[in-house]
């Protein structure tokens, strides 16, 4: 018996289907807000995706929400082969480029195209940051770990020793992405550092 097409298509989505759902098990640096566990990758994908959705009215005009939602919902899926990169490591992030990209070589080739490549074209998209949309998500992805440390009394600002100054270099991205955003976000580092949750 010859297998269909379609039924093909079918099992390469449902195996990708099933790979994704690893990413529920990759642990981030950050905690959640009340500061009772560590934040999984596929929480802090739907986490962003939201918050794309709450805050789309500080996007650049005419920027395709609906293109960053999709962007921020697989961002993070090579972390199921690469891991967390703590974005305040620079020994691990000088080798993060290479291990994503092989990851995305492997997990997007896991669906049918156009399907692969479609979602392969949003992950690139997203790295390079030469779109509105790409420069958006990777503002809500460098905001959203801002938030959780400064409702947290500085959560992992304070474990891994990071200072305002490395704080402040992430708060630039934000800005290229939304300079509202980005005011919002230095005023959140500034409070954080006043209150003794950030060192200078």
């Amino acid at each position: 018996m010859t297998i269909a097409p379609e039924e093909d298509r079918l099992h390469a989505q449902i195996s990708f289907a099933l790979e994704i759902d690893k990413l529920k098990r990759v642990l981030r640096r950050n905690h959640l807000m009340d500061g009772s566990r560590r934040e999984n990758d596929a929480e802090h994908s739907w986490y962003v995706g939201m918050l794309a959705m709450v805050l789309a009215e500080h996007a650049p005009e005419g920027t395709d929400i609906q293109r960053v939602v999709a962007m921020l919902l697989v961002h993070d899926l090579v972390e199921i082969d690469a891991g967390d990169t703590f974005i305040y490591d620079t020994e691990a992030v000088a080798a993060q480029a290479d291990n994503e990209r092989a990851a995305a070589d492997r997990i997007f080739s896991l669906l049918p195209d156009p399907q692969g490549a479609e979602l392969r074209a949003l992950w690139d998209e997203f790295e390079a940051m030469r779109t509105p949309e790409a420069r958006f998500a990777k503002a809500l992805d460098r905001l959203a770990p801002i938030l959780a440390n400064h409702h947290n009394d500085g959560g992992t600002w304070g474990l891994f020793k990071v200072r305002a100054a490395q704080v402040r270099e992430k708060v630039e991205i934000i800005e290229e992405g939304s300079p509202s955003l980005g005011a919002f976000a230095r005023e959140l580092v500034e409070l954080s550092v006043s209150r003794g949750h950030l060192a200078e």
